[in-house]
């Protein structure tokens, strides 16, 4: 097919600086690895009736030159994307036999384009996910089904074939394994019927041990294996320990999270306890995972955010630290993704943990997070949820505008939250569209 190419000017801004340090922690900072992030600097081309709008470029004023050791940038790539409605004959940049793109891509290795992938991909605005709902109405009863945890997870698959194909599971999945009984209840969310509220309830916790009360996950991730091969990288996730802590303390969602904070400041030490028994079993957890065939592992600390910088120090950053150097012990090229949403406020400090890539949500600008993560990272997302409402027009614009800002290594293109009920599906085939046909 013909594409129409957008050429990157090299010299029409000044490049990103992506090197400012993390603040300083008593934290051991994390690992270098060794590579740096080299960031297309992209010219508005022309107005064309193509799938590329003109691309915004970000503030000037948050751009500087400056002069740093390494080795010289490589030449800027060009971008090129298909005209709308096309199909795009070489989207599809499938992995190599050896790895899938997306595992290429947080490695800082050389890729055509960023891989994509949506949270909560395989869900409730897929209507082939709704059909089945009203056959196996219980959330449980389809997250702990080998044979409909692997339908559910290749449902998109199947339809946009993303570069990650992620379990379908909750992160609350292994609470009965460690003697908390839980259900997820249509309209009402998580609800832990024993909240652990005192020392008593806390020590009645035990060690998760995942071969014996999730066999199906190890299964559904080795079914999974084998049917997407490494065209897709398979992920696998988990609750972070302080999130996983507040559902069981606030005995489910919260507004405000009032009981888990009266024991983090009155009683810390019956919270540290239970943080340690989730960190312990979050780690056997991902490495299970890994095991049975994950290629890549989300950990979410979704709740993380309602901690101030300085109880984030105490109560989550030394858990997720715990837990990414014992999976690298045994798994050291195993990626690791940090989510933690709305975590603006405290992203210098999820580098601390030491893991391989941060998802940023959508309410921190791409080029700032670069920049205010570091150069020894890759990073993940991060358009906004609510842009798949919109026309196809605005969604490319976004896309690229996201890509742009991201560079040209070490980034993966998703949401910065998980997909919106009633999203219009064919917009979701459109972002995998337009995402897939670009080319650095």
């Amino acid at each position: 097919l013909a594409h129409t190419i957008i050429r990157v000017s090299r010299h029409l801004i000044p490049s990103p600086d992506f090197s400012s340090p993390p603040i300083p922690s008593a934290s051991t900072p994390p690992r270098s690895r060794g590579r740096r992030l080299p960031t297309p600097r992209l010219a508005p081309p022309a107005p064309m009736a193509t799938a590329c709008p003109p691309l915004s470029l970000p503030s000037t004023s948050l751009l500087r030159r400056t002069t740093r050791a390494g080795p010289a940038r490589q030449p800027l790539p060009s971008v090129r994307c298909s005209a709308v409605g096309e199909a795009v004959a070489e989207a599809a940049v499938a992995g190599t036999a050896e790895e899938p793109l997306l595992v290429s891509a947080i490695k800082g290795k050389k890729v055509e384009r960023p891989p994509v992938w949506l949270m909560r991909q395989a869900g409730r605005y897929m209507k082939s996910y709704q059909n089945l709902c009203e056959k196996y109405p219980l959330f449980r009863e389809r997250s702990e089904n080998v044979d409909l945890v692997v339908e559910i997870s290749l449902q998109p698959w199947k339809v946009f074939k993303p570069d990650g194909v992620i379990l379908f599971s909750d992160i609350l999945t292994p609470l009965p394994g460690m003697n908390i009984p839980f259900d997820i209840v249509k309209g009402k969310g998580p609800v832990i019927y024993d909240p652990l509220r005192t020392a008593a309830a806390v020590n009645e916790v035990r060690e998760f041990v995942p071969e014996e009360w999730v066999p199906y996950v190890g299964q559904a991730l080795n079914l999974l294996r084998g049917e997407v091969k490494n065209e897709a990288a398979v992920l696998g996730f988990v609750g972070a320990p302080f999130t996983l802590a507040s559902y069981c303390v606030e005995g489910g969602s919260s507004k405000n999270f009032s009981k888990i904070k009266r024991m983090a400041f009155a009683e810390p030490a019956i919270l540290h306890n239970l943080l340690q028994k989730f960190t312990t079993s979050m780690a056997s957890y991902i490495k299970y995972q890994a095991d049975n065939g994950a290629q890549a592992v989300q950990i979410f600390d979704s709740w993380a955010t309602e901690l101030s910088p300085v109880d984030f120090e105490e109560f989550s950053l030394p858990y997720l630290k715990q837990i990414v150097d014992s999976v690298k012990e045994t798994h050291p090229d195993l990626p690791l993704i940090l989510y933690a949403s709305g975590s603006g406020g405290l992203l210098e400090r999820l580098p601390l943990t030491g893991v391989d890539v941060v998802s940023l949500d959508w309410t921190v600008d791409m080029a700032e997070g670069r920049k205010r993560l570091g150069s020894n990272i890759a990073v993940q997302g991060n358009v906004d949820p609510g842009v798949l409402f919109g026309s196809k027009e605005f969604i490319t614009k976004r896309i690229y505008d996201t890509v742009q800002k991201a560079g040209s290594e070490g980034h993966v293109l998703n949401l910065g939250h998980g997909i919106k009920v009633g999203t219009p599906e064919e917009n979701v085939a459109h972002f995998f569209e337009v995402a897939k046909g670009i080319r650095y």
